[in-house]
């Protein structure tokens, strides 16, 4: 179970607050499929980055499985996000030097785990998404539809209970977008909860539900 409650978050521009969310409340069950939808600015990243226990909320609470995030100390959380959340972003971060298995081995490395189980897991991965005759190939010798699918791959490397997208498939053509919506929605019928930012009305409809916000406000 992961839930915000009352949550507000305000920025600071010129000496004076800026809203990113306003007394947010939402809860989300274990197995849900969730996309968040709404105008630009109107606090969708926001939402995903509090949910995730990587940006302190100003007021509120963000409780997972009963545990207020906030209240732990950074290291704390550094280590829930580790173990049991997993990021997929409109822009991959993919670190260029690196190839396609040492991307998907990197998460795998920073938990300590046996190096030899690192390169099984991440060749096994990039096969599941299709790239398993890239593993050596760096994100600027992937197209971009194959850097956003090394990037689920690597997503997935630590196995996480809940995995939230940010805007996936915002660079791809259509054709790829449907695709990485595949295998969001295959996570998912595995038993991961999926909270998913979106723009695209084709992609949202294939969730389990939908909220919607609008100057950081939720609406369902």
């Amino acid at each position: 179970m992961l839930r915000m409650e009352a949550i507000t978050k305000n920025y600071s521009h010129r000496g004076g607050p800026v809203p990113g969310l306003v007394n947010a409340s939402l809860e989300i069950a274990k197995g849900d499929f969730v996309a968040v939808v709404g105008p630009s600015g109107s606090g969708k990243s926001t939402l995903l980055l509090v949910l995730g226990g990587m940006l302190s909320p100003t007021e509120g609470r963000v409780l997972l499985e009963g545990q207020s995030v906030y209240d732990l100390p950074a290291n704390q959380r550094a280590i829930i996000r580790k173990n049991s959340i997993g990021f997929l972003f409109q822009t991959f971060n993919l670190v260029p030097y690196l190839s396609a298995l040492e991307n998907v081995q990197l998460p795998m490395w920073l938990a300590g785990k046996d190096g030899a189980c690192q390169r099984e897991k991440a060749s096994a991965l990039l096969r599941r998404v299709g790239l398993g005759d890239r593993l050596d190939h760096k994100p600027s010798e992937l197209s971009v539809g194959q850097q956003q699918r090394a990037a689920l791959a690597r997503m997935l490397a630590n196995d996480p209970a809940i995995v939230l997208a940010d805007e996936p498939t915002g660079n791809l053509d259509p054709d790829t977008s449907l695709e990485i919506m595949d295998f969001l929605s295959d996570i998912n019928r595995e038993g991961r909860t999926v909270v998913m930012v979106t723009h695209d009305p084709r992609l949202s409809e294939r969730a389990k539900r939908t909220v919607r916000l609008a100057a950081g406000r939720i609406s369902s």
